[in-house]
């Protein structure tokens, strides 16, 4: 079973880069350029993990992270918060938000690859041993 990761980001470029690191390492990667057009895709397609930039227009990642965490469906599904600005506050706040994780801007495929083996392997795992 693919593992579905979803990248919220106002920028193309990081949505492209981060689709093509991901795809590359055999993951199905969904996108959205902001909050509002990343519900509908989560409804649709359940990723097992999202990533979202805090800096973004008409919904922040904070408020993004606020609305699925919010959602009795997506509550469980892990959210990783991906910033260009290393704060506390920024780090704090996300947590307030529900955020799971935070990483710091430019990252690498090696961090985007450990926080879904730290999240979502670990799931995966959980639900063949209690389908047993």
């Amino acid at each position: 079973m693919s593992i579905k990761v979803m990248v919220i980001d106002d920028s193309n470029t990081i949505r492209k880069t981060t689709e093509a690191l991901l795809t590359k390492a055999g993951y199905q990667v969904l996108t959205a350029t902001d909050g509002f057009e990343a519900m509908s895709v989560i409804t649709d397609h359940r990723p097992d993990i999202i990533f979202i930039d805090i800096m973004m227009p008409r919904l922040d990642g904070y408020q993004t992270c606020s609305l699925i965490k919010n959602n009795r469906h997506f509550k469980q599904t892990p959210v990783v918060m991906l910033s260009s600005k290393d704060g506390l506050f920024d780090r704090a706040r996300g947590r307030v938000a529900g955020s799971d994780q935070h990483i710091n801007k430019p990252f690498t495929q090696d961090e985007l690859i450990q926080a879904i083996t730290k999240y979502v392997h670990r799931n995966h795992e959980h639900e063949r041993v209690d389908s047993h």
